[in-house]
């Protein structure tokens, strides 16, 4: 309320109603400034400082039981200690062997191959050789396919041509190499399509970005049932890690600019392909409507888009440890000391998963519940304490406070990993997964309509799929945009790229 100073009431008690009223505003300024100091402090360090989330090791000193574990851990004095392996420097690495080699000789002319002091001829007793490393311009080629005609010269009626193979673009102008070379540019290496077409107009060609947008959109008709064998198998997958990012949207029919959506579903090992989806908004059906009926393991973050899915499907949600972490990593500015005892114990459950790696899954659950779950029930104990303490409340709006009710709100969902071998502590495989779309929108700025974000989806489930099994995915996209238009969908199997890869590898070594 405002106060004219010039007509202060006289009443006694009203004055004592304002001030109180006064107090309360500048409670509430007060609060209200601490958060916006805290966001403003979250976006200069988003735009300006480190991404890390790492925080000083002598804080685990507030664990003296786990610094206890790590002294006896430690080698004794009188131990013998292998040395580290000495660390790969930063000098000049070996050349591949497998690149295509030029031999340059250089000689002496042949009045210098006397010598100076008898004049007689000098001979020949070594070689000095040393290594450098050149680049040739990629290069176009034209492919003339001439079809043969023959006739018969009795009847002269009869004329067979000889056939020529499909075209991934049936009477279209690029090969199988150059489409896979644009597609691979844009969505495996970020680079925009008007960019592409200066590069190449530097060799010569005018190719619109328009006609290689239509090309793309091909490639991706063309791969589509590829595509749709792959999601079938991701579907079969014991835990599927999913997230989504945003992406502009601009098309031309649209009156008002809009925002699309890419989702990201990862499958496990056992069905090792990493898949995207396209959506036109955040909605729940876009995943219900690519999840389907699936009722297993989701990794995933406290989205309410998925509730439906675990409430009708009987799918378990698999909460993340990082998303937890972050929200804790935030308050520090706000509460330094709750949100580093929080991170001491995120810190202890990371270390023990340090410890697991690569062990079977049997031994993995095992450790868990004899090391992580204890750890899991102090930290809830601790959380239960803090939002108890009377002496020093937790503010629900403050960002500790919100850090403390997401954990709280995620708490059975955190603590499935614990029983199960086969999950993960958090959803940073999704996380990655979704990194090739973030630093490509970077490039590309935004997709034209839903049907280039339909065409991004299936390239971009080619191309990682392809490089989550070590492949050079334009060598692969080359060979299947080649086969895939004369072969039959009872076929397609063999194109996936775990078996593509095998195939490869059973026919170098025959």
């Amino acid at each position: 309320m405002e106060v004219d100073t010039k007509k202060l009431p006289d009443n006694l008690n009203v004055c004592h109603q304002i001030i109180l009223e006064l107090l309360d505003k500048i409670n509430n300024l007060g609060s209200e400034m601490t958060v916006l100091k805290n966001r403003l402090h979250t976006l200069l360090r988003n735009s300006y400082g480190t991404k890390s989330e790492k925080f000083d090791p002598n804080q685990l000193a507030l664990f003296a039981e786990l610094l206890e574990d790590v002294k006896q851990a430690q080698p004794k004095e009188q131990e013998q200690v292998e040395p580290k392996a000495k660390v790969q420097g930063h000098g000049r690495q070996k050349l591949p062997r497998n690149l295509p080699r030029k031999k340059i000789i250089h000689d002496l002319p042949e009045d210098e191959k006397a010598c100076k002091c008898c004049g007689k001829e000098l001979v020949k007793i070594g070689e000095d050789k040393s290594e450098q490393l050149e680049y040739i311009p990629a290069s176009l080629l034209i492919l003339e396919h001439i079809r043969i005609k023959y006739a018969c010269k009795n009847c002269e009626e009869s004329i067979t041509t000889a056939d020529k193979p499909s075209q991934p673009i049936e009477k279209g102008l690029p090969g199988p190499g150059l489409l896979s070379h644009v597609a691979v540019s844009k969505y495996g290496d970020h680079l925009p399509l008007n960019r592409l077409e200066n590069i190449f107009n530097r060799h010569g060609v005018k190719l619109n970005r328009s006609t290689m947008c239509g090309w793309m959109q091909a490639v991706s008709e063309l791969t589509t049932p590829l595509y749709k064998l792959m999601i079938e198998d991701v579907l079969k997958s014991y835990s599927i890690h999913t997230d989504d990012t945003p992406i502009k949207l601009r098309d031309a029919q649209l009156k008002e600019k809009s925002e699309g959506r890419f989702w990201v579903y990862r499958g496990d090992d056992e069905h090792p392909y990493t898949v995207y989806d396209y959506t036109s908004n955040r909605c729940r059906e876009g995943p219900e409507k690519f999840l389907g009926d699936y009722a297993g393991k989701i990794h995933a973050d406290a989205y309410a888009g998925y509730d439906n899915i675990y409430e009708t499907n009987g799918a378990v949600e698999s909460a993340c440890m990082a998303h937890v972490r972050r929200k804790f990593f935030d308050s520090q500015d706000n509460d330094q000391l709750r949100a580093e005892i929080a991170l001491g114990f995120i810190r202890r459950l990371y270390m023990i998963e340090r410890e697991i790696k690569g062990l079977e899954i049997e031994a993995k659950t095992n450790i868990r519940r004899q090391k992580a779950k204890p750890v899991l029930a102090e930290f809830k104990k601790w959380i239960d304490e803090q939002l108890n303490d009377s002496a020093s409340p937790v503010l629900p709006k403050s960002p500790i406070g919100k850090a403390f009710t997401y954990t709280l709100n995620q708490w059975d969902a955190l603590n499935i990993y614990a029983d199960d071998g086969r999950l993960d502590i958090d959803n940073n495989a999704a996380e990655r997964a979704l990194r090739p779309l973030t630093v490509g929108r970077k490039n590309y700025l935004f997709i034209g309509s839903n049907r280039g974000g339909h065409t991004a989806a299936v390239i971009y489930s080619l191309i990682e799929s392809a490089k989550r099994h070590k492949l050079n995915p334009f060598k692969y996209l080359r060979d299947i945009l080649q086969k895939l238009p004369d072969t039959k969908i009872n076929d397609l199997e063999k194109f996936l790229p775990n078996k593509w890869k095998a195939c490869q590898e059973q026919t170098s070594q025959a």
